[in-house]
């Protein structure tokens, strides 16, 4: 791995004695963590919501919509939970790799999340049951979709500068990984983006699944090496 020796100790100017360099890998790895359980926890209680609410059809509707009706509380919560907890990741990545694009982009992404769940989207195409198929869009609902978009395209990006970041590092693995990830979540963005649904939503469900994994992937893979080196 070509991160240098002063990133898995945080700097070795703020590393002055082992005790100080163990515990900045300590938080380094609790802040990774992060990325593990962030996945799990936002495509758990999605799902979780999409079984059991009345009038939501996984084929149809958007997991934003989620966010209204007497229970909308819980997916508010549950994007900006999700969101603090891959900021959180973004900063233990920061820590340990030796550039700064990713991480930021990742750390942006986290930040549409909780800006997902601050502006919340519209009801519509009947959910919650009642709502019109079509209705009209408000100040926040414009808000959630300019986050939203935003968030998702710094992510993809993300993915090919880890890839290419990879790549150099010969972690052949991580290197297609990230690549796979990036079009995929791609074409499942745009395809969702069209505003098609069946096979497109289900596409786009299965892409947030594939870049959680993928997420989770790359932050066990620097909270491994953290611990290898502390060994």
């Amino acid at each position: 791995m070509t991160t240098s020796t002063s990133s898995q100790c945080t700097t070795s100017s703020q590393c002055t004695t082992s005790s100080q360099c163990t515990t900045a890998a300590r938080i380094t790895r609790s802040l990774l963590g992060y990325g593990v359980l962030a996945g799990p926890l936002y495509v758990g209680v999605s799902l979780a919501q999409a079984f059991t609410r009345d009038g939501f059809d996984l084929s149809k509707h958007a997991w934003s919509l989620l966010a209204n009706g007497d229970h909308g509380w819980i997916q508010i919560v549950n994007f900006i939970v999700t969101g603090l907890a891959t900021i959180a990741a973004a900063v233990g990545l920061r820590r340990v790799l030796d550039r700064r694009l990713a991480p930021a982009l990742i750390a942006a992404y986290g930040a549409s999340l909780v800006g997902a769940g601050i502006f919340r989207a519209d009801p519509a195409q009947g959910f919650p049951l009642g709502t019109p198929e079509t209705a009209t869009i408000s100040w926040h609902g414009i808000l959630h979709l300019v986050v939203g978009g935003a968030g998702f395209v710094c992510l993809i990006v993300a993915c090919f500068v880890l890839a290419k970041h990879f790549t150099r590092e010969r972690r052949r693995g991580l290197a297609w990984f990230s690549r796979v990830t990036g079009v995929a979540f791609l074409a499942g963005f745009a395809g969702i983006a069209s505003g098609s649904h069946g096979p497109t939503t289900l596409a786009f469900v299965a892409a947030v699944v594939l870049v959680w994994a993928w997420l989770a992937t790359v932050c066990v893979h620097y909270y491994r090496a953290l611990a290898d080196a502390a060994a």
